[in-house]
């Protein structure tokens, strides 16, 4: 039985565990245990509500530290559950590196595209099926995006609007070829979080955008020397650290507010039609998630 809840939620990304502890986001009213799903179970889900808005919050790599590196989130069960609970708009956020120069640690960037070099992780909930086979011309929800970049702006963030996202395997770091051949592709950030989750989200025709805040230079951008024990092991200075820090702390203003102007408005994008050929062929006559869910308990 679908259990809605709220039509909105965020997926926090590293350091979401910092920002769920020092109670950021408002007033925790409820939080549900991992939901069971076809694919496992997802992450906690947490319903918050900050200034008269209400949304659901999972943080994607753990709750109470980075318990769960890039590959190894379960990105199909988080997405269903959120779709179960009645999500319609997703905003996610990600630390990723920088390949294009012109982009400095501490930027804001909201990406525009994504190329997927990921190897190991499932990008569809209807494998073994003829389904899926959606068009990817705009992966990142438009109406989200701008609603993100107006919203940094009026917190007073310079952002970056539009960029490409190269999504890798991890968890190790790219190795400095790697990423001249992402640059020579056109990738401006290079990370290792943000796919599938467009794609999945796309799927259960959820609009979906992220927020990245950028850590660092990617491998052979800047010269860095090694540092034993440090994150990133001295990719990153201590005057960038400052500045991503400073962006990290504009997250939870710059989140309230993208929700409210999403709040306030009607989904007219795309994101809401991914599977209307399906639709009208009859193979999701019951809907999304029991159309899903009958094929996985055959």
């Amino acid at each position: 039985m679908v259990n809605k809840v709220e039509a909105m939620a965020v997926i926090g990304g590293s350091r979401a565990y910092d920002l769920l502890r020092r109670g950021v986001f408002g007033s925790r009213v409820k939080t549900f245990r991992p939901e069971k799903t076809p694919f496992g179970k997802s992450a906690p889900i947490h319903l918050f509500k900050h200034d008269g808005i209400s949304f659901l919050f999972i943080s994607r790599h753990g709750e109470k530290g980075y318990e769960i590196a890039a590959p190894f989130v379960n990105y199909r069960a988080n997405i269903w559950a959120l779709k179960e609970k009645g999500v319609e708009r997703i905003i996610a956020w990600s630390g990723p590196g920088a390949i294009n120069a012109k982009i400095k640690p501490g930027d804001l960037v909201v990406a525009d595209d994504i190329i997927d070099q990921t190897r190991q992780r499932e990008s569809s909930f209807f494998k073994g099926t003829g389904m899926g086979f959606i068009r990817m011309s705009d992966p990142f929800c438009c109406e989200i995006r701008k609603a993100l970049v107006a919203s940094a702006h009026s917190s007073g963030m310079a952002c970056r609007d539009g960029s490409v996202y190269c999504c890798t395997e991890g968890p190790r770091l790219e190795t400095a070829a790697e990423i001249r051949m992402y640059g020579s592709w056109g990738a401006d950030l290079v990370g290792m979080t943000l796919a599938p989750e467009p794609f999945l989200a796309r799927e259960m025709e959820i609009c979906y955008a992220s927020l990245c805040y950028v850590t660092n230079y990617a491998e052979g951008i800047k010269k860095r020397g090694f540092k034993v024990g440090e994150l990133f092991e001295g990719m990153q200075t201590q005057t960038e650290r400052k500045k991503v820090e400073s962006a990290i702390g504009a997250f939870p203003a710059i989140l309230v507010k993208t929700l409210r102007k999403l709040s306030a408005s009607k989904r007219e994008c795309g994101c809401r039609h991914a599977m209307d050929r399906y639709r009208k062929k009859g193979l999701l006559e019951k809907g999304l998630l029991k159309a899903v869910s009958k094929k996985h308990s055959r």
